[in-house]
């Protein structure tokens, strides 16, 4: 994954991260909002019909307007400007709560003119928990409030939060969304530094490895050539031997080489025109070789119409190469390989088919995946990296050219490139 993709996936997250809390936070507030406005409904409600109630049983006329007030979030004051009960008090205000359905613990006071002070408190509860009065309600410090009393709710947060159960809890799981969404990217970006540490140091060392490739392969020329060596057949067998382990060795430094250049998208390519008949034709003496290393069979159906494409010469050479030491290397009897090309509207079609062991249809989807093998349990008798394809893919997607894979298992595997044709 590149720097490009991380910051995209960081960029758009963090978009979508900060907007749905944005949304949340509102739709929190918005709720709490309407719960408060509806407590304080049903309280003043309550708190209007209670002193109408002490007026009839009291032969007094409640105040006209204006005598109920919120001095607080959860603390009332009711002036009712003539005496009464306090035992009628609380028989009116249990009836109105309940009328309101308000069953939430309150705390009232009844304010004397004679002490100046807020008296008579009592704690009415609808929970089972025990809790003593505390401080005395506050007192009203307004001249025109003479006879009045105090209803405090001690517990109108909890009772709103309470109502308010299914919101907070998506509001919960969107937190944790956002924790993980955190601690992903945090997972995310520690791994992209410990495979750049590998990829680096994978870089190094084939880099370190390619001066004693070349000093061995240079040196194992020399031997080859030395006459002594040339007239005793089991020098010359084994320093052939040396040979080409170096020049297999120097194949893979090469493809891993490759694989890092394309890693850090530094892939230049030198687009031409290209005959691929006559490409495939110049490289088939190379071709041979490997398939006669193995006594089989190579045939070439090269009798397109058009021939032509745009494409990186060397890169496509690197694509042939691949595709057939991949035929080679997973035939279990003799190789029997087919190159053709054909077009097709206005592609040209190349396609490589093998008689070799197969790939099963659970990986054929991953067999162009980087470092990826065909599982074939404790036995490892084709010998590789898992970088052929993936080169295969990586070189035409850059071109934009399409890849097609089919194969049965034990019957073969037929690979075929449809590139467009040139113009």
């Amino acid at each position: 994954m590149n720097n490009n993709i991380i910051r995209r996936v960081i960029v758009l997250g963090a978009i979508s991260i900060l907007s749905l809390l944005t949304v949340q936070t509102y739709w929190v507030l918005r709720t709490w909002d309407i719960q408060e406005r509806e407590f304080n409904r049903k309280v003043n409600q309550a708190m209007l019909d209670a002193v109408i109630d002490l007026g009839k049983i009291n032969g007094f006329t409640p105040p006209p307007d204006n005598f109920v007030r919120q001095l607080s979030s959860n603390y009332w004051v009711v002036n009712i400007e003539n005496p009464f009960q306090a035992d009628d008090l609380e028989y009116y205000l249990a009836k109105e709560f309940q009328q309101q359905n308000l069953k939430e613990d309150y705390k009232y006071a009844i304010f004397d003119c004679t002490s100046d002070q807020m008296v008579r408190g009592k704690l009415i509860k609808y929970t089972a928990s025990e809790e003593p009065l505390a401080e005395p309600l506050q007192k009203h410090y307004d001249s025109n409030f003479i006879y009045y009393f105090g209803v405090e709710f001690p517990g109108k947060t909890t009772n709103i939060l309470t109502n308010m159960w299914i919101v907070i809890f998506f509001t919960i799981l969107m937190l944790i969304t956002v924790a993980f969404f955190v601690y992903t990217m945090i997972v995310i970006l520690r791994q992209k530094q410990l495979s750049e540490l590998q990829r680096d140091f994978i870089n190094n060392m084939t880099h370190e490895f390619k001066t004693p490739i070349s000093t061995i392969n240079i040196s194992t020329d020399v031997f080859l050539q030395n006459e002594k060596v040339q007239g005793d057949q089991r020098l010359h067998r084994y320093s052939g031997i040396i040979k080409e382990q170096v020049l297999r060795l120097n194949t893979q430094v090469e493809k891993v080489l490759q694989l890092a250049k394309i890693e850090r998208d530094n892939i230049e390519l030198h687009v031409e025109d290209v005959n691929l008949a006559e490409l495939v034709t110049s490289i088939s003496p190379s071709i041979e070789i490997k398939v006669n290393d193995k006594k089989g069979i190579l045939h070439l159906d090269l009798n397109a119409a058009n021939p032509w494409v745009r494409a990186d010469r060397l890169h496509l050479t690197n694509i042939l190469h691949n595709l057939v030491d991949n035929a080679v290397k997973y035939s279990k009897q003799t190789p029997e390989i087919h190159i053709r090309l054909f077009n097709e509207s206005n592609n040209l079609a190349l396609s490589v088919q093998d008689n070799g062991i197969g790939i099963p249809k659970e990986h054929q989807k991953r067999v162009f995946d980087k470092f990826y093998r065909v599982p074939t349990g404790n036995v490892h008798n084709v010998k590789g990296f898992g970088l052929g394809l993936f080169y295969v893919k990586t070189m035409c997607q850059e071109h934009k050219w399409k890849l097609d894979l089919y194969s049965e298992v034990n019957k073969g595997t037929t690979i075929t490139i449809r590139m467009p044709q040139s113009k």
